[in-house]
C-alpha cells in the first residue's frame, strides 16, 4: 500500500513550544489550563514560577499541590516591589539554572517557564542564547510553555503557538478593583 494514500500514517508528533505574551490578562492562566488538561491525560507536567515568591501560596500554587502537579516558585516577588534587584535577578537566573535540569531530564511531557521572557527582556539572560540551549537541549517530545510580556522577536521566531494576550479592560485600570482572590491569585 502506498504511504502517501494511507489515511492511518501516523502524523509527526512533535514538542511544541508554546509562548503566551502581551499585556493582557491571562498569560498564566492559559498556560496552567493546558497543564491542568495535560494531567487529566495522565500527562507529566511541571513548571517553575520566575518571580513568584518562593513561599508564594497562590491559588494555583494550592490546587497545584493538591493534585500533584510540581509548580515551583523561585523568586522574591515582583521586580517592581524589588528591595534589592541584584537578589531578584540572581533568584531569576538561578530559577533558570534549576528549569535548564528539569527540561533535559526526560521527567516531563509539558513544562511551564512561567514569567520567563522578562529574563530576556530585562537583559538577564540573551534571547538568541535561550533559543540556542533551547534548540540543543530541549527533549524532542517536550511540550514547554513560556509567558510573559514582551517577547523578544527570536523566542517568538522559534516557538510554534504564539499567543498575544491583548488588554481591552482591566478592573484594577479601569474601575479601582483591586485583585481578587480566585480571579487574579
Amino acid at each position: 500500500m502506498n504511504k502517501s494514500n494511507d489515511k492511518s500514517a501516523s502524523k509527526p508528533v512533535k514538542g511544541l513550544v508554546i509562548v503566551n505574551t502581551g499585556h493582557g490578562k491571562g498569560k498564566t492562566t492559559a498556560a496552567l489550563g493546558v497543564l491542568l488538561r495535560a494531567w487529566g491525560r495522565n500527562m507529566r507536567v511541571a513548571g517553575v514560577q520566575f518571580f513568584k515568591h518562593e513561599n508564594a501560596n497562590f491559588g494555583e500554587i494550592r490546587a497545584a499541590k493538591q493534585i500533584g502537579i510540581e509548580l515551583i516558585p523561585m523568586g522574591d516577588g515582583f521586580t517592581w516591589t524589588s528591595r534589592d534587584i541584584d537578589i531578584t535577578q540572581a533568584k531569576a537566573l538561578h530559577a533558570w539554572e534549576v528549569a535548564q535540569a528539569k527540561i533535559v531530564s526526560g521527567q516531563y511531557d509539558i513544562f511551564l517557564l512561567d514569567e520567563f521572557t522578562y529574563l530576556m527582556s530585562f537583559g538577564w539572560l540573551n534571547a538568541r542564547s535561550v533559543v540556542e540551549w533551547l534548540r540543543a537541549n530541549k527533549p524532542a517530545s517536550l511540550h514547554l510553555i513560556i509567558t510573559g510580556r514582551d517577547a523578544p522577536p527570536e523566542l517568538i521566531d522559534y516557538a510554534d503557538l504564539v499567543t498575544e494576550m491583548t488588554l481591552v479592560k482591566h478592573p484594577l485600570r479601569d474601575q479601582g478593583i483591586k485583585a481578587q482572590p480566585g480571579i487574579e491569585f
